[in-house]
């Protein structure tokens, strides 16, 4: 069998194209498809799921460890050249945005796992869509650029914490598997990636409403360079004083900042801040979605 250079350049001298729009950067270190293989492949018997395949340099070798497998991917152009590589392996390439990915179409009443190599512009919306559906994952293995594994694996106290630290924490177990350095891909990027593998579970101990405790921790994170009151204040339309007597009441300095705070603290706010009714909207307080209620789309517009 080819590496996954010589895979590579073979299928770029026969026409396969970047398309840097989609974020495509092949992996083409066949060290860290071995980390991933070896750390991710389900037991036998549970479904896999590769999200954008690329060239499928990762791809042929996770289907040789399954006997039932897909491959999603939005590039038409890849779709033809992975059925035509990819043809008589266990898998099946699906064409399409996997964003809209009905897990319960693909293996109804089972649980899969999921690998995939996430483009930044994507990656937050991608976690959120599958984590929402963690009661049909056994797990997940995600290759991420290192600053949103950052984010990923983040405890309380450090700059890295934030929305989607605490978003992801109520759904899994996140554990760093790898770093992965730009020169593992073709082209190679500007920014450093990492792999992490996420274990579903329910947060125990979860008691909030998500739409109003994500709301608050949003309002939080807001302006991260700013006291936790001020951005309290800020994000939900409260006066200092009230944002002050909250956190007081919660047992809260107000002049820390949010990434000191944890769940359980943001919870208690929540609490509190429910019960001055006013401070969340019909119309917020209403909202069932996904997006909404895990707080990962708009994560990247609240930390910097």
């Amino acid at each position: 069998m080819e590496n996954a250079l010589q895979y590579t350049k073979r299928l770029l001298r026969e026409g396969a194209r970047v398309h840097h729009s989609l974020g495509q950067n092949f992996l083409i270190d066949d060290s860290v498809i071995q980390g991933i293989v070896e750390n991710s492949c389900p037991e036998a018997g549970v479904p896999l799921l590769e999200i954008g395949p690329g060239l499928g340099v990762l791809t042929r070798i996770l289907a040789q460890k399954t006997a039932e497998m897909w491959a999603v991917e939005v590039d038409r152009q890849k779709v033809t050249l992975l059925r035509q590589e990819l043809r008589g392996l266990p898998v099946e390439i699906l064409q399409g945005d996997a964003l809209k990915l009905d897990l319960a179409g693909l293996w109804p009443g089972r649980k899969g796992y999921v690998i995939g190599n996430l483009p930044y512009y994507i990656t937050s919306p991608l976690l959120n869509h599958f984590l929402a559906q963690a009661s049909l994952l056994t797990g997940m293995t995600v290759m991420v650029q290192k600053e949103v594994a950052d984010r990923l694996l983040a405890s309380p106290g450090g700059k890295a914490y934030g929305v989607l630290s605490i978003a992801v924490r109520l759904a899994a177990e996140a554990e760093p598997l790898m770093e992965v350095p730009a020169a593992a891909f073709w082209p190679p990027p500007k920014v450093r990636s990492a792999v992490v593998r996420l274990i579903p579970r329910p947060y125990p101990g979860f008691r909030a409403e998500r739409a109003d405790f994500f709301r608050v921790v949003k309002a939080a994170f807001g302006q991260r360079r700013k006291n936790v009151a001020n951005s309290l204040a800020a994000g939900l339309g409260l006066a200092k004083e009230e944002a002050v007597g909250i956190l007081k009441a919660a047992g809260i300095d107000s002049r820390c900042r949010a990434e000191t705070l944890g769940i359980e603290e943001f919870q208690t706010l929540t609490d509190l801040v429910q019960q001055r009714g006013e401070a969340f909207p019909r119309e917020v307080t209403g909202v069932t979605s996904a997006t909404t209620c895990t707080g990962f789309r708009e994560e990247g517009k609240d930390e910097t």
